[in-house]
C-alpha cells in the first residue's frame, strides 16, 4: 500500500489541510454520537453550566447569549437531525480523507465532490442564519477543494509521465 508522498511544499501543505479536515471529521463523529444520546434538556441544562460564569460577569456576552438561545431553540427531532448529518458528514470526511492518504486517486474527485455539495449548503445556511464560524468552515472546504483539485492534477500527470 502506496502512503501519500511528501515530495515538496505543496504536498505538505496538502497533508496537512487533509489531516485537518479528518480531525474534524472525527470531531464530527463524536459529536453525533454524543447528541444520540442526550435529550433537549440535556444539552440546555450544559449550555446553562458552561456559560452561567460568563454571564455572571457579562450579562451580554454575544457568545454565551447565543449558545444559550441556540440550546432553548432545540427539539428531539432537531437534535436528532442533527446527529445524524454529523455522524454522516463525519464518516464521509474520514473515509475519503484516509483514502487520500493512502493515495487511492479515486478519492481525489470524490473529496472535491462531497465537499462542493457541503459548501453549496453551507453557503444557503449563510444565507439563513450568517456565523463566522460557518464562514470560517466554508473558507477552509474552499482551500481544501483547492489544495485537492491541484493535488489530484499533479497524480494524474506523474501517472501518465509513468506510462509513456
Amino acid at each position: 500500500m502506496r502512503m501519500l508522498r511528501m515530495t515538496d511544499w505543496w504536498d505538505k501543505f496538502f497533508a496537512i489541510g487533509i489531516i485537518l479536515k479528518g480531525l474534524d471529521g472525527v470531531l464530527e463523529l463524536l459529536g453525533g454520537s454524543l447528541l444520540l444520546f442526550a435529550a433537549p434538556a440535556t444539552i440546555h441544562d450544559i449550555a446553562v453550566l458552561i456559560t452561567q460564569p460568563e454571564l455572571s460577569e457579562d450579562p451580554n456576552d454575544f457568545l454565551s447569549n447565543h449558545i444559550l438561545r441556540g440550546a432553548l431553540g432545540l427539539s428531539d427531532h432537531v437534535v436528532l437531525f442533527t446527529a445524524l448529518y454529523l455522524l454522516a458528514h463525519g464518516l464521509v470526511k474520514v473515509v475519503l480523507v484516509l483514502a487520500l492518504l493512502m493515495n487511492k486517486l479515486w478519492a481525489y474527485p470524490w473529496m472535491i465532490a462531497v465537499l462542493v455539495v457541503f459548501i453549496l449548503y453551507q453557503l444557503y445556511q449563510l444565507t439563513l442564519t450568517p456565523s463566522a464560524g460557518l464562514v470560517a468552515l466554508t473558507v477552509f472546504d474552499i482551500l481544501i477543494v483547492v489544495l485537492t483539485g491541484h493535488e489530484y492534477g499533479r497524480h494524474r500527470r506523474r501517472k501518465l509521465e509513468g506510462q509513456t
